[in-house]
């Protein structure tokens, strides 16, 4: 790691969509010296003029000169075209330059694109996020990562400008398979506790008084705490993240259990929830919204 010895000074970033432009707002706070690029060259100019220390990399040579390239991108595909597609960037990076996805990639995608990036020089790690866009505001996201640890430490003033929290998962791939694990959790608990909420207003139970009880009980997660009372008892299914975003990480975690031939009893069963979710309700709603679809479900006869 004779390359990143020195500090981190110039980062391009790729990707200001609903989580990017608030963790590239949170470095652009730290002073770092950034070069920006978005699909829509309309939201990068607003980010450059909203931030007058970043400027546009409006071509792939601009990333030349950077330290590191960080990239929020929607998934693994649209990174890989993104580095090493036909007119990808990573031909244009210095040899050593520190390649972060903090995208929701695929694993086993990321371990391959890896080893294509180190024949050219440079060094690849994964760094997936989790939080929401309200904690990228206030830059307290949780990082999950992958790759070497060397270079992982070398990063922590970056990644502490957007998180609370770094975990290193292990070998490259690790960040993202986490990633992915952590929303097939997240997506079990929600349904839970969307059904729960159902059973006890069915019952005559207040939603409220559902919530409260989940809350100070075993059942407490996530979701209770953070969705139930803020996003679904109000029907205002607005948490910043989509629901076509959650039926990807779910697919994205049983594939990688279908992969490494581990059985799932309840995985499938959970993936077809949300699919027929997205298929329903539409891929653009929240994805707290998979409450209007178990609300919508009718008994079994």
């Amino acid at each position: 790691m004779s390359e990143t010895t020195k500090e981190v000074h110039q980062i391009g970033f790729v990707g200001l969509g609903n989580m990017g432009w608030p963790m590239a707002a949170n470095l652009a706070a730290a002073d770092y010296r950034l070069w920006v690029r978005d699909a829509d060259v309309a939201t990068t100019e607003r980010f450059c003029d909203e931030y007058g220390g970043a400027q546009i990399a409006s071509v792939a040579s601009d990333f030349s000169s950077v330290d590191v390239v960080i990239l929020m991108l929607p998934n693994g595909s649209i990174v890989r075209e993104v580095l090493v597609g036909s007119s990808g960037l990573a031909g244009e990076l210095k040899p050593g330059t520190v390649v972060v996805d903090m995208s929701s990639s695929e694993a086993t995608g990321t371990a391959a694109l890896g080893q294509e990036l180190a024949d050219l020089g440079l060094i690849f790690v994964d760094a997936p996020v989790s939080g929401g866009v309200p904690r990228a505001r206030s830059g307290e996201l949780a990082v999950m990562t992958g790759g070497d640890a060397e270079t992982l430490q070398w990063l922590a003033s970056v990644f502490a400008t957007m998180s609370s929290s770094v975990v290193n998962c292990g070998p490259l791939g690790a960040g993202h398979a986490m990633k992915s694990l952590n929303n097939y959790v997240s997506a079990a608990g929600l349904v839970a506790a969307c059904e729960a909420l159902r059973i006890g207003q069915a019952f005559g139970i207040q939603g409220e008084t559902v919530i409260q009880v989940l809350n100070s009980s075993t059942g407490r997660n996530n979701s209770t705490e953070n969705k139930l009372g803020q996003h679904v008892l109000n029907d205002s299914f607005a948490s910043g993240f989509s629901l076509s975003l959650m039926c990807k990480d779910l697919e994205t975690a049983i594939g990688l259990a279908d992969h490494l031939r581990v059985t799932l009893p309840l995985g499938h069963d959970l993936l077809s929830i949300w699919r027929r979710g997205e298929a329903e309700l539409g891929p653009g709603v929240d994805h707290t919204a998979i409450a209007r679809l178990i609300d919508s479900t009718p008994p079994e006869q």
